[in-house]
């Protein structure tokens, strides 16, 4: 039996918020960098959540911030036998779902002209996943804050989707999907090693080439 509480989240999880949180440190660290040069920092604005199944609601019940939103969840993962330890380690493979959301509002120019929404959405959503994209490839993150843990991280796939709440597309708001993969350590639980506090050995060949040992040791039980 295992002796000891598994108190502890995998570090799928711990990957999954540490990429949200990079996220949301460097969102407002462009923000300032902007007004520092004198540009907006609205067009650095982005909303981060974990793990939502349909965030692009915020937009449907509340349109007074219109910044994207981007929603980090947990896709899947595959273990490496080869490169991993079957006693402790297991070197593993995990896709995480990067989902930025756009939303854009039509509206009338003013002297003349319309804005179409649809458009403003995609213009909306591709910036958003153009900083998500250049801040988890930075150099300063090349291991994401955790070397030691992760291996390495690359941008799998983008593509885009639309939104559909009970099958139906969401008008004036669009998505795109950053597939991120990441290869990092897990961890289990070990059995207590026995202590050996005296170990001597005579080493020997018998007549016909064998190799002998004779040894003697004393351990203690934990």
């Amino acid at each position: 039996m295992i002796a000891e509480l598994i108190d502890k989240q995998d570090n799928s999880e711990i990957v999954r918020d540490q990429i949200a949180a990079i996220l949301a440190t460097e969102v407002a660290n462009q923000q300032a960098l902007a007004i520092a040069d004198g540009k907006d920092p609205a067009d650095y604005k982005l909303r981060i959540y974990t793990e939502r199944s349909n965030p692009w609601e915020a937009f449907l019940n509340d349109q007074t911030d219109r910044s994207p939103i981007v929603n980090v969840w947990f896709d899947s993962s595959n273990f490496d036998k080869g490169a991993s330890n079957i006693v402790e380690r297991q070197k593993t493979e995990a896709t995480f779902n990067i989902d930025c959301i756009g939303f854009g509002m039509s509206e009338d120019v003013p002297g003349g002209g319309h804005k179409a929404g649809d458009k403003e959405a995609a213009l909306e959503v591709q910036r958003a996943i153009r900083l998500v994209r250049n801040i988890l490839m930075a150099a300063e993150y090349t291991y994401l804050g955790m070397q030691g843990v992760v291996w390495q991280r690359w941008p799998q796939s983008i593509t885009s989707f639309q939104p559909q709440i009970d099958g139906r597309q969401i008008q004036q708001i669009v998505g795109a999907r950053l597939a991120f993969n990441v290869v990092f350590n897990e961890f289990s639980p070990q059995v207590p090693a026995v202590t050996l506090e005296l170990v001597s050995a005579e080493v020997s060949r018998s007549e016909d080439g064998e190799v002998i040992v004779n040894a003697d040791y004393d351990y203690t039980t934990p």
